[in-house]
């Protein structure tokens, strides 16, 4: 039995650039992480997470020795487990936290260009 969709996943054009960029085994990875975001109504806080002092969350992606972010928001409800339809805002890979607070901010700055909130 198919999982059923429960949430709607939508992607930003920078989110979709930077998984282009991806070669295909990481690209499995992220999806199955998609995957997870539309079927799963709880899903485990090992793999995401709401990004402290912030309006985002975050899914974490291993590949390896590499840690791949994806930084996204619940749109038609704050709390992701209730919200229906979420954003991908963008992804990178985490370095280090000056790079990371970067990519916090672009994600607002997407925000503002979208007009989501």
């Amino acid at each position: 039995m198919e999982n059923e969709e429960i949430r709607t996943v939508l992607k930003t054009k920078e989110f979709d650039l930077y998984f282009a960029s991806l070669d295909l085994r990481t690209r499995g990875k992220y999806d199955y992480a998609i995957q997870l975001m539309q079927t799963q109504k709880v899903v485990s806080e090992n793999f995401l997470k709401k990004v402290q002092n912030t309006e985002f969350y975050e899914v974490c992606i291993y590949t390896g020795v590499n840690e791949h972010r994806i930084m996204f928001m619940a749109i038609n409800n704050p709390n992701f487990m209730q919200a229906t339809k979420v954003i991908l805002l963008n992804s990178f890979l985490k370095k280090d936290k000056k790079r990371y607070l970067k990519e916090i901010e672009k994600a607002r700055v997407i925000i503002k260009r979208e007009e989501i909130l």
